[in-house]
């Protein structure tokens, strides 16, 4: 049977597995310096959507160029593929069942879903908060979106023409600016989605330093709690309200970050499920998400050599990166009313990375 033409509809893995599409793929890389094991966590994802997440470095016409030396068979001689074999097309009628296309996710929205609602989204600018503001605003929310970068708030508005958006420049850990915040949602406060949040360096507690401790704390941590404390208030008074922070990967499990993260996120746990706790018969119902590998502008710095050998052995087992908008659905769910019955709950959005 013959196998589908490889277009950039087709995922990466597709690309990659298969014996004229896969040569061509790491010849490509190889010209520029790479590799197909960089591709590897978002492996999933269709050829196409490089264009947008490697932020310049494939470009529409690098796709093009690439499908039409697939559809030409133009396979390079002597390219070593992923297993050490060399490439090389094959005269073969029969080439064995096409490797199965899993099927990416497709987000479907529900218009109505936040309809009346004000929910304050921090790190609203770029990556899972800019995607949780998205969708908010989708579903008919009004949108306190909150970030440290104008550019990214500007450009988050000009995406959503006609949505109720109140883009507040904000920096979490100064109390002045979570006041700000309240202000500009007004009278009633729905929800408040913390995802606003930084990484370490990937340094063991051996090696910490007191600045990057703090700084981590600082936002991740302090400025968390911070509107926690500042929205109590307004639910407890309407006798409803949605929290969701965001944890991490980083959590549940020891192997996922430096110290100094890896603490800022178990501290986070402990935030949401006592506030669960004290809170829920009061109407107001507080859960985190958990995040695994997710494609967003947060990149990790490794400072301590012990750090980086840990935690790139210990990451050889995650699952293949997801997009911010799936995580999106995930905290979204938990702010909305789908979430009724959910409280307290830390929720791993991570492709199973936990079970593993």
């Amino acid at each position: 049977m013959a196998s589908t033409p490889l277009s950039g509809d087709s995922s990466i893995k597709t690309w990659l597995d298969d014996p004229i599409g896969g040569p061509i793929m790491r010849d490509f890389l190889a010209a520029g310096g790479g590799s197909a094991d960089q591709l590897k966590p978002v492996h999933r994802l269709a050829l196409k959507r490089l264009v947008k997440l490697s932020k310049g470095q494939f470009t529409q016409e690098m796709i093009d160029g690439l499908v039409a030396r697939a559809a030409a068979g133009e396979v390079p001689a002597g390219v070593v593929t992923g297993d050490g074999a060399t490439d090389a097309p094959t005269e073969t009628a029969e080439q064995g069942p096409a490797p199965v296309e899993i099927a990416e996710w497709v987000e479907r929205i529900d218009q109505g879903r936040f309809a009346g609602k004000t929910v304050i989204v921090t790190g609203a600018g770029s990556g899972i908060g800019r995607a949780t503001a998205s969708r908010v605003a989708r579903e008919g929310g009004r949108v306190i979106a909150v970030d440290m970068s104008q550019a990214g708030l500007d450009e988050f508005v000009s995406e959503h023409p006609g949505a109720d958006i109140v883009p507040v420049v904000a920096n979490i850990t100064d109390d002045e600016a979570i006041a700000s915040i309240v202000a500009a949602a007004g009278e009633r406060i729905d929800a408040l989605a913390n995802v606003a949040g930084i990484m370490d360096d990937m340094t063991p507690v051996g090696e910490m330093s007191d600045a990057v401790w703090k700084r981590v704390f600082a936002v991740n941590v302090d400025g968390t709690m911070k509107l926690m404390r500042a929205v109590i208030p307004t639910m407890l008074a309407q006798g409803a309200g949605s929290i969701v922070n965001t944890a991490s990967e980083a959590a549940l499990r020891g192997s996922a970050a430096g110290a100094a993260y890896t603490a800022s996120k178990h501290a986070v746990a402990g935030l949401t499920k006592s506030s669960a706790f004290m809170y829920g018969n009061s109407g107001i119902r507080v859960n985190a998400v958990a995040p695994g590998p997710t494609i967003t502008n947060i990149e990790a710095s490794f400072a301590s050599p012990l750090g980086a050998e840990r935690v790139q052995m210990a990451l050889s087992i995650i699952p293949a990166a997801a997009e911010a908008d799936a995580l999106a659905a995930s905290i979204t769910f938990l702010l909305s009313d789908d979430g009724v019955n959910v409280n307290g709950v830390i929720l791993p959005s991570d492709g199973g990375w936990s079970v593993a």
